[in-house]
């Protein structure tokens, strides 16, 4: 058992980065809502934009941007105030997503080299007849980059190619993505939550290809999102985004790989498609999930058995059966995350151990 607990569950969150910490403490520091029309507003109002700015830049993102308080909200906001009618999502999306698609709304299924089929993708979105009030009936589609329990990594250009070939809009949602690796080409929108890689838990994002393409509510973010601001979070966030992607991080990508590797020697990494190097869903050849939860604990390493949202439940995960893995193997899976602070030395303690196991 190693001196201290090692956390490779960092698909479910990760640790705060000293820099978003720092950040924070400033953000705090000016403690005036930012619409305030008083001095004290106006410069919490101008280190919004500021971080605003910066938050783009570090994405790589010309569009526009909304804070929210995290995925999940940046999801609803999407849906529910999206010009479309109509919606379609990929099997494998975060329940957070999949609550907003209605019975008889398109899910599309993966092929058999773990990506979305295409040419479903297209049927699901194409144009129908205009309605009555002489707007087009279009269609939001909702693929995600990087799968959060398989690190499954989707072709969104192909993806967006097909969307908008048949005027559709593409949401992507990237919170195992963003901070990590650029906003894929091709999304009108794209979700972004801080605390996946080192920013605060509660903070996050909506980016907008253009604000036409949402309904204005009123309120705050140019008008397309209630609640005040959180600024200390923004600031925070924005600090952990400039700390660099995962090229930045305390292992290689090389090094991230060679632990995948070494992971057979226990069991067998499940791959389907093109593979992130941080996220990893592991079968052991006889032990089941729970099992190896409660050994892995006990022996100081935290880690998971899918998503955090639907980990605690029995029932067969919902992505794995979208990937096609047998109901034995799945039952046998757990899934392995690293993330910016991880070190070789902490990886090759878990492969140590996996292997251990019998």
């Amino acid at each position: 058992m190693p001196a201290q607990r090692i956390y490779l569950d960092h698909a479910a969150t990760t640790p705060l980065r000293p820099e978003a910490k720092a950040a924070m403490d400033e953000g705090f520091a000016m403690w005036a809502n930012p619409s305030s029309p008083h001095a004290e507003g106006r410069k919490a109002k101008a280190a919004l934009e500021d971080a605003r700015t910066r938050c783009k830049a570090a994405l790589g993102w010309d569009g526009e941007l909304i804070f929210t308080s995290g995925a999940s909200e940046a999801a609803a906001l999407a849906y529910e105030q999206v010009q479309a009618i109509h919606t379609a999502i990929s099997a494998i999306e975060h329940d957070a997503l999949h609550r907003y698609v209605g019975e008889g709304e398109a899910k599309i299924p993966l092929g058999e080299d773990g990506e979305v089929d295409l040419s479903l993708v297209a049927r699901a979105c194409e144009p129908s007849a205009k309605l009555e009030t002489g707007g087009e009936n279009r269609t939001l589609v909702a693929v995600q980059h990087v799968n959060s329990e398989t690190g499954t990594i989707q072709d969104i250009a192909k993806v967006a190619q097909a969307v908008h070939g048949a005027d559709g809009l593409l949401l992507v949602d990237c919170a195992q993505s963003a901070g990590k690796y650029p906003i894929p080409d091709g999304a009108d929108m794209a979700i972004v939550a801080a605390h996946k890689f080192g920013g605060p838990i509660g903070i996050g994002a909506l980016l907008v290809r253009d604000y036409a393409m949402l309904k204005p509510t009123g309120g705050h973010e140019r008008g397309y999102r209630r609640g005040t601001e959180n600024l200390p979070a923004i600031m925070g966030m924005v600090a952990a985004l400039e700390c660099g992607g995962i090229e930045s991080w305390a292992t290689t990508v090389e090094q991230q790989f060679d632990f995948k590797n070494a992971l057979y020697a226990g069991g067998e990494v499940l791959m389907p498609g093109l593979q992130a190097s941080h996220i990893y869903s592991v079968a052991h050849p006889r032990l089941s999930a729970q099992a190896l939860l409660i050994r892995l604990d006990a022996m100081g390493f935290a880690v998971s058995a899918g998503s955090a949202c639907s980990s605690g439940t029995l029932k067969k995960s919902r992505v794995l059966d979208a990937f096609g893995v047998p109901d034995d193997v799945a039952s046998r899976t757990i899934r392995v995350s690293l993330g910016w602070n991880t070190t070789a030395e902490e990886l090759d303690a878990f492969a140590a151990a996996w292997k251990s196991l019998t």
